[in-house]
């Protein structure tokens, strides 16, 4: 149940998506008016659920953004959006395509640390108004759990369930309950018509005092400057040098096998250690969707501790990824990059044991 209503409205920020579109002569596209089809919808919850509901304000993207096309760029504007305006809301929320909700989550949390109220992300795998769509519970539910002033972090609200953002995947093509949290419990669940908190389990309250928000320009890494590079059986070498010596390469992902490892040979050892010694920053998580890499607990994956490549242990990909971009876009040393990579900065990995 949402705790105390908040004194200001909400904020919803209409970035495009599924959620939104309408059926044309070729196929769904955009469709327009969006705020009014949403209040319309919102209007037909039964009497008490209606009552539940914060206000809010909408504003939309001067241009739908095409979530399968969504860039750091799109990140970066929409930080700087939330930085701009939050303390006029209780919360805000974000609707936005399926495709890359989760990069999008998991990039707003390391932009927006310390963020004292809700941000959650939500989008629908079918349009508003097309029959059993599961848009206007993923909206209702978005919106109650941004206005609980217990939920101070980024999140992801989908098919009843909050997820931290920066934990969060896309787990399916078709099906509503398209995301999950492999490694980190859910933050909150709509349990009948109450959207619960679990206290426990969200980021420890923040200090008073204003936000550390950290807003780089991510414009130099938004051209391919992190590749993500999933390894198979069969790479070789020279693959990996076309991918991690090119000059516009500042830092990459590995999706290495099981606990940590990859082909234990001199020449794959060479080309990371040659990436790393020129200053990029490489991190490695495993190719398995629960648990975490443990590098250099077997002799094949000794090449990576070798080769000076981080271990991102169960971080997903998501988070990695945009965790990698977000520190390249910093003026920090090499030494400060990797310190804080290894740190968990908004919940987005296991905190190291002592």
């Amino acid at each position: 149940m949402t705790r105390n209503a908040p004194a200001s409205p909400l904020l919803v920020i209409y970035t495009g998506g599924t959620l939104g579109m309408i059926d044309g002569p070729d196929g769904l596209v955009p469709g327009p008016d969006f705020e009014a089809r949403l209040r319309r919808a919102l209007a037909t919850l039964p009497p008490a659920r209606r009552a539940a509901l914060p206000d809010f304000e909408l504003i939309a993207t001067p241009t739908p953004i095409d979530s399968s096309a969504a860039s750091p760029r799109d990140w970066q504007w929409l930080a700087g959006l939330i930085a701009g305006r939050y303390q006029r809301h209780a919360g805000i929320v974000v609707l936005h395509g399926t495709d890359t909700l989760a990069w999008t989550a998991a990039s707003l949390a390391y932009q927006l640390q310390g963020i004292d109220r809700g941000v959650v992300l939500t989008g629908a795998m079918h349009p508003l108004e097309a029959p059993g769509s599961d848009a206007l519970a993923n909206v209702e539910a978005a919106l109650r759990f941004a206005a609980d002033p217990g939920l101070q972090e980024v999140a992801l609200c989908f098919a009843g369930r909050l997820l931290r953002g920066v934990r969060s995947r896309k787990w399916q093509t078709r099906q509503t309950d398209a995301f999950a949290s492999p490694n980190h419990p859910p933050l909150g669940e709509c349990v009948g018509e109450d959207c619960v908190l679990y206290p426990t389990r969200g980021l420890e309250r923040q200090q008073r005092g204003a936000p550390r928000f950290e807003l780089p320009d991510y414009a130099a890494l938004a051209e391919g400057g992190v590749p993500r590079i999933v390894l198979w059986p069969g790479i070789a070498a020279w693959q990996l040098k076309a991918w991690l010596l090119d000059d516009r390469v500042r830092g990459a992902l590995l999706e290495v096998w099981g606990g940590g490892n990859l082909p234990d040979t001199a020449a794959v050892t060479g080309v990371l250690a040659q990436a790393t010694g020129e200053g990029k920053l490489i991190a490695a998580i495993s190719q398995c969707p629960h648990g975490g890499v443990a590098i250099g607990s077997y002799a094949a994956g000794r090449t990576l501790v070798e080769a000076g490549v981080l271990s991102g242990d169960d971080m997903t990909p998501e988070a990695a990824a945009t965790k990698l971009v977000h520190l390249l876009a910093q003026p920090l040393d090499e030494a400060e990059r990797r310190r804080r990579f290894l740190t968990p900065l908004v919940g987005e990995r296991e905190t190291p044991k002592r």
